[in-house]
């Protein structure tokens, strides 16, 4: 990718018209914590303005103040010329600014149509909804936009590429001529990328302004028109894409070079730690294994989330799962880990049948477990550390004497996580939801890595952290692989699957439909294999 905005008559009124945004020595306090210690940003309307830093740097905070979600304690923030003082996004909506989230907010069971107006309904006479002008006006904004999407389809039919044009819609309908978008390229591959900077061109030619926060600093070159670099609550540059590399970029962020998960030492033995042969699982298939009508029908339909799903981890072998978002990986987790139960088909670890074995069980015989969300599935928010670090081991010995939980024990365990990895954090007693995000999963990392694990299965493990955190995830799993641990690695990161796999699998529709050398495959090739543009034999 390369930046090929120009310097078009739009980019030359945008360089001299006011700012659209101004945020001026911003200032944000929480207890025991300055989150944002004098943040400057000027961002010219009709640009696309980057704005990047670590983990815990304060770009979460001083993006929920220009979108109303927080108020500064001080410091001016100033949209369009005038001082704004929002008291909720309400009225940053109002004032014509709109985000769009990482994780999208839509309602997979209304149409594309019905998710956008959704809390903004137009309506005919007192209280029937206009869904006829709802659509044409959906249709051209469309259009104008570049981002052609057939309003009356379903979300649960849409690929990622196309719920994240629907996200978009949404803030334009209601007259977002400010968007910001967080880790908007989190779970695209190439292909959708691409398609997104070309929406996202098309929308800035239109006078739109767009602040694009995000990790991944080749895109953040590619698609940028300026950067802006927070670090430790400061901005401490702005610059031009043309002026900076990417590693000058991540040593302005965290003070050391732009991190590479390259891995080529082969570290691969012949023992099987984890197998699967031909695993099916039906949609809606229960988690005792009981057969219901539905589950039954679904069967006989040959409606499957997994189809035929065979594989292979060797201890010291890191085995890549890439594929676009829906297609199988979800479910594969939840067969691993013991939520739900195959409908045919073996899974075994290290000799043991794991197919009836319940989850507890399986973390007894060495399975270890990075969720895909840490909120949700890996960490209790308003816990202290040290309950979070024994959490799904608290039974095992050394935490649990007679029924009673050890807490000097959990506590001294903690503190050895929080060193050994690096959780930059107060103390054991601090409550997870206190850390940044790429602290909680180093203390996620850290937890699963140091529980003497045989095979361990990792979602995603560096999703939405900055490339600090990411070089120390990456670390680890390389280590682990070296002291002989066979990991079963999924990521929407083409770069991390390439670089840190001894084999990559390629999963469309429930099934295993490629198996790749990473050293052979480009990111490119990758994508097209995701998205059924390439296929490829299956070697046993």
């Amino acid at each position: 990718m390369t930046n090929d905005r120009g310097t078009g008559a739009s980019d030359a009124g945008a360089r001299s018209a006011s700012p659209a945004i101004e945020l001026r020595d911003i200032v944000k306090r929480f207890p025991g914590v300055v989150a944002n210690d004098g943040v400057d940003m000027s961002v010219r309307p009709g640009t696309i303005h980057a704005l990047i830093g670590e983990n815990g740097a304060g770009k979460s905070t001083v993006m929920k103040i220009l979108y109303g979600a927080q108020r500064p304690d001080e410091g001016q923030v100033v949209v369009n010329g005038a001082e704004t003082h929002f008291k909720s996004p309400k009225d940053a909506i109002n004032a014509g600014i709109g985000m769009v989230f990482q994780h999208f907010m839509l309602a997979d069971n209304l149409s594309v149509w019905e998710n956008i107006i959704l809390g903004s309904e137009p309506t005919k006479g007192s209280f029937l909804i206009d869904d006829a002008s709802a659509r044409e006006r959906i249709a051209a904004l469309a259009r104008e936009n570049g981002l052609e999407i057939d309003p009356t389809a379903f979300v649960s039919d849409l690929g990622v590429g196309e719920r994240q044009r629907v996200e978009i819609l949404k803030v334009l309908f209601r007259g977002a001529r400010i968007i910001i978008l967080d880790e908007p390229t989190a779970v695209l591959v190439p292909q959708e990328v691409d398609e997104l900077f070309e929406s996202l061109r098309e929308l800035t030619a239109q006078g739109v302004t767009i602040v694009f926060i995000s990790h991944k600093l080749d895109e953040v070159l590619a698609i940028a028109d300026d950067i802006t670099v927070i670090r430790a609550g400061k901005t401490v540059a702005t610059v031009k894409p043309a002026d900076v590399t990417a590693k000058q970029l991540a040593e302005l962020m965290v003070g050391s070079e732009l991190p590479s998960p390259e891995t080529r030492t082969s570290t691969v033995t012949d023992e099987v730690a984890l197998e699967l042969v031909d695993v099916t699982l039906a949609s809606h298939a229960p988690v005792s294994g009981t057969s219901t009508a539905a589950h039954s029908a679904e069967i006989a339909a040959g409606k499957l989330d997994l189809d035929h799903v065979s594989l292979k981890v060797r201890r010291g072998e890191i085995v890549g799962i890439a594929g676009v978002e829906g297609n199988g990986q979800s479910d594969l987790l939840e067969v691993l880990i013991g939520t739900r139960r195959p409908t045919s088909g073996a899974i075994t670890m290290q000799g043991h049948d794991l197919v009836a074995t319940p989850t507890r069980e399986r973390r007894d015989h060495g399975l270890a477990y990075i969720p895909e969300d840490r909120h949700r599935d890996g960490l209790l928010l308003s816990s202290p550390l040290w309950e979070n670090v024994m959490l799904g081991y608290q039974h095992r010995s050394q935490y649990s004497e007679r029924g009673m939980i050890n807490r000097e024990a959990a506590r001294t365990h903690a503190a050895e996580v929080i060193e050994r990895f690096d959780v930059r954090t107060p103390g054991v007693d601090t409550m997870a939801i206190a850390l940044s995000g790429g602290n909680q999963q180093k203390l996620i990392v850290g937890r699963e890595m140091l529980s003497d694990p045989k095979v361990l299965v990792a979602a995603h493990p560096t999703r939405g952290i900055d490339v600090g955190a990411q070089a120390a995830v990456w670390d680890a799993l390389r280590d682990a692989r070296q002291a002989g641990l066979a990991v079963l690695l999924i990521s929407a990161d083409l770069e991390e699957l390439i670089g840190l796999s001894d084999t990559l699998l390629v999963m469309l529709r429930g099934r295993i439909v490629a198996r790749l050398d990473p050293a052979k495959v480009t990111k490119s090739e990758l994508g097209e294999y995701m998205t059924g543009a390439r296929s490829a034999e299956v070697a046993a």
